[in-house]
C-alpha cells in the first residue's frame, strides 16, 4: 500500500507542473488571439495601463474554458509519454499496476477539476464576461487620442475636419489652420481659416479649445434647400478668435446592468428562469398570431343571417354571422364592370400587401425571441460541456501518451494541437448550427462530445490492451495491400535435395497454371465499364486459386536439380489479391462510389490501371511457365538420349 501511495504521489508530481505550465502557455496564446482580434478598439485611445490590464485580466478569465481542455490534453500526453519513453510505464505494468490503476490518481484530480470547472462556468465566468464586455464596449465608445498630423485632413473629431500645414512641437503652435464644421450637414458647413493657432483641452477634458489668430470665417445665413438658387453667407475677419469643439477625451465606463441582463451574465438559475419566461411569451404570442392567421389570412365570404328572437314573430330580428360554403368568386368578379373589377383588384392588392407586411413584422419579432431563446439555451448547456470536455481530453491524452511513448514538447504538442483543432472546428460548427436554428440546440452544443467521446473510449481500450495503434509496419502493409506495391520474389537454389521432382508432373502443373492465366486474360480481355467495375470487378476466388497454384508450383519446383530452372522461378511475379481488383467486395464503399459519380472516377481510373498490371503479370506467369517447360523438356530429352551405363 505504501508503494502504491508513493507511485500515486510520483504520478501527481509529474503531472501537476506540466499541467500548470501548459495551462498558462495556452492561456497566453488565446489571450494574444483576443488582443489581435480587438487591437483596433484599443490602439490610439490614450487608455491608461490599469484599464488595459483590467481588460486583459477579465479576458484571461473568460478564455479559461478554451485553454483548460487543451492544457489537460497536452499535459496528460506529455506525462504518460515521458513514462513510456523512460520505461517507467513498463516497470509499473511489470509490477502488476495496470494502466487504468496508474491513471486513477489523475482521474480523481481531473474529476475534481471538472467539478470546479462547472462552478467556475456558473459563478465566476458570468461576472468576468460582464466586466470584459462592458470594458470593451466602453473602450469602443471612447474618442481616439488627439494627434493631428501635418499636411492632411484629420477627421477623427465627429462633425469636424481639421487641416494643419505645420506644427511647432516645442511651443505647440499650429500654422495655416483650416477647420470645416460639418456638424449641421455638408450643405450648412462653416469654414474657418487662420494663419496660426493653439490647441488645448478644457479642464474637464470634454471640449477642444482652439485659440486662432488672423483668419476668416465663412458660414451660411440660412439653411440651404434644393430649390434655392442663391444662398447668402456671412464672412467674418478676425485677429483673435476662440473656438470650442465638443470632444470628450475621458474614459467613461458603461453601466454593467445592461450586460448583466444578457445571456452571458447569467448563471444556471437565471438562465432557466429566462428560458421559461421567453418560452411562455413565445407560446402566448404564437397562439395569438395563429388565431389571427386562421381568421384573417384566408377570408371567406360570409353573409348575415336574420334570426327571430323569441316566439313573437313581430319582434325585431337579430343578425348572426354564420359561415357558408365558399362562393364562386370568379362568377362574382365577372359580373362586375371593368372599372369595378379594377377597383376590386386594387383593394385586394393593398390588403394583401398590408397583411404581408404585418405578418413579416410579426415574424421578425418571433424570430428575435427565438434567437434570444436559443442563445440562453446554448449558454445553459455550455455550463456543462467544459466539465465533460476536460474528462474526454484526459481519456484521450493519457492513453495516447502511453501508446506513442514520446515525451517532451515535440510529438505531444503536434498531436494535441491537431486534436484540439478538430475539436474546435466541430464545436464551432455545432455552435453556429444551433445558434442559427439549423439544428436542435442540444445536438449542436454536444456535437463535439459525441464525436470525441468514442475516440477516448477507443484509445483507452487500445492502451489497456497494449495494442499497436501506431505500428508503422501494420499501416504500411495495409496501404501496400490497398494500392498494390510490387513484391519481389526471392528463390534460392538448394544444395541438398531430398525429394526429386518428377519432370512430367512438373510440366503438367506448369502447363495447367499457364492455361489458367491465359483463360483469365481472355475472359477479361476488355476493360470493365464504370458500373461493372463497382458492381462486379474481377472474381476474387479465381485470383486466389491462381495465386495459390502459383505458390504451390514454385514451392514444388524448388526441389529441381536444374539450377537454370530454379533461377527462372524468380521471374514469376507475386500475384496479389488487391482491393482495387474487386471493389465490390466492400458493398458500402462500392455503392457510395457508384452513385456519387464524380467521387468514384479517380478510383475507377486507378483500378483500371491496377487491373491492366494484373493481366500483364498473368501473361508473364504464362511465359515463365513455357520457358521452364522448355528447360525441363531439354533436360528430359538429354536424359533419354544419353547412353546407358554398363551393368
Amino acid at each position: 500500500m505504501r508503494i502504491i501511495k508513493r507511485l500515486y504521489g510520483f504520478i501527481l508530481k509529474s503531472f501537476l507542473p506540466l499541467f500548470a505550465m501548459t495551462f498558462f502557455i495556452v492561456l497566453f496564446i488565446v489571450l494574444m488571439q483576443f488582443l489581435w482580434k480587438y487591437i483596433d478598439d484599443l490602439v490610439g485611445k490614450g487608455l491608461e495601463l490599469s484599464v488595459i490590464g483590467e481588460l486583459f485580466f477579465y479576458a484571461a478569465v473568460s478564455m479559461v474554458p478554451m485553454a483548460l481542455p487543451l492544457a489537460i490534453l497536452l499535459a496528460s500526453l506529455m506525462t504518460f509519454g515521458n513514462f513510456g519513453e523512460k520505461f517507467e510505464l513498463t516497470a509499473m505494468k511489470a509490477s502488476g499496476v495496470s494502466l487504468l490503476k496508474a491513471m486513477s490518481p489523475l482521474i480523481v484530480l481531473i474529476s475534481g477539476i471538472a467539478v470546479g470547472a462547472f462552478f467556475f462556468q456558473n459563478d465566476v465566468l458570468p461576472h468576468a464576461q460582464v466586466k470584459m464586455w462592458t470594458l470593451l464596449f466602453s473602450m469602443r465608445q471612447k474618442s481616439p487620442e488627439l494627434e493631428i498630423p501635418e499636411g492632411v485632413f484629420y477627421d477623427q473629431i465627429p462633425g469636424y475636419n481639421l487641416f494643419v500645414e505645420g506644427k511647432n512641437r516645442e511651443t505647440g503652435m499650429l500654422y495655416k489652420v483650416m477647420i470645416y464644421d460639418i456638424s449641421k450637414g455638408g450643405d450648412n458647413s462653416t469654414i474657418l481659416v487662420a494663419d496660426s493657432g493653439r490647441l488645448a483641452f478644457t479642464p474637464d477634458m470634454r471640449y477642444l479649445y482652439l485659440h486662432l489668430f488672423q483668419g476668416e470665417q465663412f458660414e451660411n445665413l440660412r439653411e440651404q434647400r434644393s430649390i434655392d438658387k442663391n444662398v447668402p453667407f456671412r464672412r467674418e475677419t478676425f485677429l483673435d478668435k476662440e473656438v470650442l469643439i465638443p470632444f470628450d477625451a475621458n474614459f467613461n465606463r458603461l453601466d454593467e446592468g445592461g450586460m448583466r441582463r444578457q445571456y452571458v451574465g447569467k448563471n444556471i438559475a437565471e438562465l432557466r428562469h429566462s428560458i421559461d419566461s421567453i418560452g411562455e411569451r413565445l407560446d402566448s404570442i404564437g397562439g395569438q398570431y395563429a388565431g389571427v392567421l386562421r381568421k384573417d389570412a384566408f377570408p371567406i365570404l360570409r353573409a348575415p343571417v336574420a334570426l327571430s328572437s323569441g316566439r313573437n314573430s313581430g319582434a325585431r330580428a337579430t343578425f348572426e354571422e354564420k359561415e357558408y360554403p365558399p362562393v364562386a368568386i370568379d362568377t362574382l368578379i365577372l359580373a362586375l364592370t371593368a372599372t369595378q373589377r379594377a377597383q376590386v383588384f386594387d383593394v385586394a392588392e393593398s390588403i394583401s400587401i398590408r397583411q404581408f407586411n404585418e405578418n413579416q413584422f410579426k415574424s421578425m419579432n418571433v424570430s428575435d425571441d427565438k434567437r434570444n431563446l436559443r442563445r440562453h439555451e446554448i449558454e445553459l448547456l455550455k455550463k456543462f460541456t467544459l466539465s465533460v470536455a476536460c474528462l474526454i481530453f484526459f481519456f484521450i491524452g493519457a492513453p495516447l501518451g502511453a501508446i506513442i511513448r514520446k515525451g517532451g514538447l515535440g510529438t505531444p504538442l503536434v498531436i494535441s494541437v491537431l486534436l484540439f483543432l478538430v475539436y474546435y472546428i466541430i464545436d464551432n460548427t455545432g455552435y453556429k448550427m444551433a445558434r442559427d436554428g439549423h439544428w436542435i440546440v442540444w445536438c449542436g452544443i454536444w456535437l463535439s462530445t459525441f464525436v470525441l467521446a468514442p475516440l477516448g473510449v477507443y484509445v483507452t481500450y487500445k492502451a489497456m490492451n497494449d495494442s499497436a495503434v501506431f505500428d508503422a509496419d501494420r499501416y504500411k502493409s495495409f496501404f501496400r495491400k490497398l494500392i498494390g506495391q510490387k513484391v519481389e520474389r526471392n528463390v534460392s537454389y538448394k544444395e541438398v535435395i531430398i525429394n526429386d521432382i518428377s519432370i512430367p508432373e512438373a510440366k503438367e502443373r506448369l502447363g495447367r497454371l499457364s492455361e489458367q492465366c491465359l483463360d483469365f486474360c481472355r475472359l477479361y480481355e476488355k476493360r470493365l465499364g464504370y458500373a461493372a467495375y463497382w458492381t462486379k470487378g474481377y472474381p476474387a476466388p479465381v485470383l486466389n486459386i491462381i495465386s495459390q497454384n502459383l505458390e504451390d508450383d514454385v514451392d514444388y519446383m524448388t526441389d529441381c536439380r536444374n539450377s537454370l530452372a530454379v533461377n527462372k522461378l524468380m521471374d514469376f511475379p507475386v500475384i496479389r489479391n488487391l482491393w482495387l481488383y474487386h471493389p465490390s467486395s466492400s458493398k458500402i464503399v462500392a455503392k457510395i462510389c457508384l452513385w456519387l459519380f464524380p467521387i468514384g472516377i479517380p478510383l475507377y481510373l486507378i483500378g483500371l490501371k491496377a487491373q491492366k498490371n494484373l493481366k500483364d503479370e498473368l501473361r508473364q506467369v504464362s511465359k515463365v511457365c513455357e520457358a521452364i517447360i522448355d528447360i525441363l523438356s531439354e533436360e528430359e530429352a538429354s536424359e533419354n538420349t544419353s547412353p546407358s551405363e554398363p551393368e
